[in-house]
């Protein structure tokens, strides 16, 4: 049961970082509907379950490098392929977008943060 609840928090976090960064960054949209607001959230964090483990092996040598900072390539590409997700599932069509790089990086940045916090919370 405790899992559970850890799940619903992490969730409701990304959901929440994804509305901050809509209000903060321009150039990133994401619907303001808290249905799929909570559904774009929840296939964040099933990208990052599932590619941010494939994604940090594979980049590596590139974070060893950074000193770390190299995890923030892998947070963006994971941003990318939600984006692509949220324009080809029917069912979220149009509800993220990303019009810049510097939006991409700002949100990657504030959704990282979030994500620590709410990882350090559970």
């Amino acid at each position: 049961m405790r899992w559970l609840l850890r799940i619903i928090v992490i969730i409701a976090g990304n959901a929440f970082g994804l509305w901050l960064a809509y209000l903060c960054v321009p150039g990133f949209v994401v619907t303001t509907d808290p249905f799929k607001l909570v559904l774009v959230a929840l296939i964040l964090v099933l990208l990052n379950a599932i590619l941010k483990p494939i994604l940090t092996l594979v980049f590596g040598p590139i974070i060893i490098l950074t000193l770390g900072l190299g995890i923030i390539v892998v947070n963006a590409a994971i941003l990318l392929i939600l984006q692509f997700l949220g324009n080809n599932l029917d069912i979220l069509r149009g509800s993220i977008s990303i019009q810049s790089i510097p939006a991409l990086i700002y949100t990657t940045l504030i959704l990282s943060a979030i994500n620590f916090v709410v990882h350090l919370a559970t």
